[in-house]
């Protein structure tokens, strides 16, 4: 009899740190369903993916670790997933400790650590960061460019 566990997730920008945890996860057990955040479960949340749904879906399912991935569309269909997969392990990051507790009526409930020092978040605001001192660079050099163009007309 197989041991499924399943987890759930927006899984943008997909890293080591994902990577981990759906092993980890997979260790758990027999077969690891995923969950993908749609983009419109997203909008709800106030969170806005590089990766559109079904490129995210396509990611994670191309994960050795990963046996199925469906939508996530909203926070209610967790206790209905739980029931139609018969899931014997709900598994979710440390962030979210005690948030699905209430699942412990219908299967174990695990929170496991994040891979230290690896985020999206992290990786978006690198990214940002990068984004904007480059165009100040950019926006320098072109001016230094201006300015000698101007010195050698005269």
């Amino acid at each position: 009899m197989k041991k499924i566990i399943i987890t759930y997730g927006t899984f943008d920008l997909f890293h080591v740190g994902h990577v981990r945890l759906l092993k980890r996860l997979k260790d758990l057990g027999d077969y690891l369903i995923v969950g993908v955040s749609s983009d419109e479960f997203n909008a709800l949340k106030g969170k806005k993916s590089f990766f559109s749904y079904a490129e995210r879906a396509e990611i994670v399912s191309s994960c050795i670790y990963v046996d199925k991935v469906f939508p996530e569309n909203n926070w209610e269909q967790k206790k209905t997933d739980v029931i139609k997969y018969n899931v014997d392990i709900f598994a979710m990051g440390n962030d979210w400790d005690g948030e699905f507790d209430f699942l412990n009526e219908y299967c174990d409930v695990v929170y496991l650590q994040r891979t230290e020092d690896i985020s999206t978040t992290d990786i978006k605001r690198s990214l940002s960061k990068i984004r904007e001192s480059d165009l100040v660079e950019v926006e320098n050099l072109l001016h230094s460019v201006i300015e000698i163009i101007k010195a050698l007309k005269s």
